[in-house]
């Protein structure tokens, strides 16, 4: 069986259910220890026994700086280093321009935005020379959406910072690329809107897509690992839409 990233350490925040899940389970496939992070327990439990003898869950919220050093300094112990991680913990919920509240606000960014930087930045004495971060934004990051606006700004802001910890690193050789699903069939995505509401926001969505359907957590997975592995060596700063074509037509 062909393992591309075999011998490799792997982190997965917010690994528990979606895209990370996904992509953690992908990582793993194709050789990747992987540590994954979630915030509840039990989850945490049902990712890494889906994921198989390969990952180790470490409880964690990505937005707070003392559980990201508690996750840093379980993988020091346990692996040494760090060779692939995946800044994934995140997510936000619709509220019009008028009904934004302080609370709204503070709380997406808190994760989508403060989480990520201090993710990084705390790897970066694990991170290995010619290591591979990647960021997880958002087709909304360069699209007008009504009622997510808040949300969609952050996701900007993940964009730059690619750009940004580009250069800061480019004298250790560190990738930081960023992946840009566009609607994904994820609990996160159906959790927008009431049970009653969900399929009709699925077919919405997908009505929006050139390839006529919702994209499947899968699908990402296999773009993060294209990402970490050195298939991806020479692409660095570069976002990486995985949108069915919603946000390229």
């Amino acid at each position: 069986m062909n393992q591309p990233l075999n011998g490799k350490i792997a982190l997965v925040t917010g690994g528990t259910t979606g895209i990370g899940l996904a992509s953690a389970q992908e990582l793993a496939a194709q050789g990747a220890q992987v540590f994954i992070t979630g915030r509840r327990q039990q989850e945490l439990d049902a990712a890494v026994a889906t994921i198989g003898a390969a990952a180790t869950g470490i409880r964690a919220d990505a937005s707070l700086l003392t559980d990201l050093d508690e996750v840093y300094s379980h993988i020091a112990r346990q692996a040494g280093r760090l060779d692939i991680l995946f800044a994934n913990a995140g997510g936000g919920d619709m509220q019009a321009l008028g009904a934004i509240t302080e609370e709204h606000f503070d709380r997406i960014f808190a994760t989508n935005v403060r989480g990520v930087l201090f993710t990084v930045q705390k790897a970066l004495p694990l991170l290995s020379d010619s290591a591979s971060v990647i960021l997880t934004a958002s087709t909304t990051s360069i699209q007008g959406t009504a009622g997510f606006s808040v949300y969609s700004a952050s996701k900007a802001a993940v964009r730059n910072f690619a750009r940004s910890w580009a250069l800061d690193l480019k004298g250790r050789g560190i990738r930081v690329n960023v992946v840009s699903p566009g609607p994904v069939r994820t609990p996160g995505l159906g959790g927008l809107v009431s049970e009653e509401q969900r399929q009709g926001l699925f077919d919405a969505l997908s009505a929006q897509v050139p390839l006529g359907r919702l994209g499947e957590p899968q699908e990402i997975g296999k773009v993060v690992a294209f990402l970490a592995s050195d298939a991806a060596s020479f692409i660095n700063a570069s976002e990486m839409f995985v949108d069915g074509g919603m946000a390229q037509v």
